[in-house]
């Protein structure tokens, strides 16, 4: 069993359990076995929080790593905003020893240190680089063919690309390539870099560019539209209720967090991922 730390994050524990019982799942199938004494707070948010007070924001993310630092294991994010302040943080505190020091200061209040020596990755990173594909083909059980699944990537875990260090930010593979891994075909499309509008601070623009990805979505002839980011699902699936009130737009397309796709290629049934959880209903890619 390989050990690892995880970070879950606010969004998927409290808005979105029934992901983080697929990620369970598909990661007890993978042997890998999850620490998690350690009590950690909100990562915190990489944009508004960060745009607010940048030193408390890093003084807290300091927190969050130290803890990580004390098991001695790498940090495994579920959620790309996570994943951004985390190592965002993580890369200016190595950078700068002055900084590094001002916010040990504030963590020598509480019995804590952060060293710099704690490894943060996504999940879907971690499968990549660390489990391998071979790893993943052994866990499936039972591939889905014929499922054409649009590919979105977000903000956060591609950019800045100087301190992600995920893929190409203009043109990654990763998804796709461990969408191809459960049997279903990757579709790329013309929006899948283009934020889900989460972070803009206005009445109808978040969803007028949500909707500009479901008509990209819709073009590409895709069944249902993945993802590795809860905010973005909440953009996708809880959002296309509300450009329906707010644009007069009906899309109707299933969305899907990646392990939810990958516990279902693992033999696992369409509820112990839970996907009857989701506001826009699954039923039709299930057929």
């Amino acid at each position: 069993m390989t050990q690892i730390v995880p970070f879950w994050g606010c969004m998927i524990p409290l808005r979105y359990p029934h992901i983080e019982m697929a990620i369970r799942k598909t990661l007890a199938n993978l042997q890998m076995e999850l620490v998690e004494d350690l009590p950690f707070t909100c990562c915190p948010d990489p944009i508004y929080f960060k745009a607010r007070d940048q030193f408390d924001w890093l003084v807290i993310a300091a927190r969050n790593l130290a803890l990580a630092e004390e098991r001695n294991l790498p940090l495994l994010t579920v959620c790309s905003g996570c994943t951004s302040t985390l190592k965002e943080a993580r890369f200016l505190l190595n950078e700068d020893e002055n900084l590094k020091d001002r916010v040990n200061t504030q963590l020598k209040k509480i019995n804590r240190e952060y060293k710099g020596t704690v490894n943060v990755e996504h999940a879907v990173v971690y499968l990549r680089d660390v489990l391998g594909y071979d790893a993943i083909q052994d866990s499936i059980q039972k591939r889905i063919e014929n499922l054409r699944v649009a590919i979105h990537y977000g903000c956060h875990l591609l950019k800045p690309s100087q301190i992600m260090h995920v893929d190409d930010a203009d043109y990654p593979q990763l998804l796709s390539d461990l969408v191809k891994m459960t049997g279903a075909i990757p579709v790329t499309h013309e929006e899948q870099l283009l934020c889900c509008g989460k972070g803009c601070i206005d009445d109808l623009i978040p969803y007028e560019m949500t909707s500009d990805i479901f008509d990209s979505v819709k073009e590409a002839k895709a069944d249902c539209l993945g993802l590795i980011c809860p905010t973005c699902f909440s953009s996708f699936d809880l959002g296309q209720k509300i450009i329906e009130r707010k644009l007069n737009k009906k899309h109707e397309i299933p969305v899907i967090y990646y392990f939810q796709l990958l516990g279902l290629a693992q033999g696992l049934s369409p509820e112990e991922v839970g996907l009857d959880q989701h506001k826009i209903p699954m039923k039709g890619i299930l057929d």
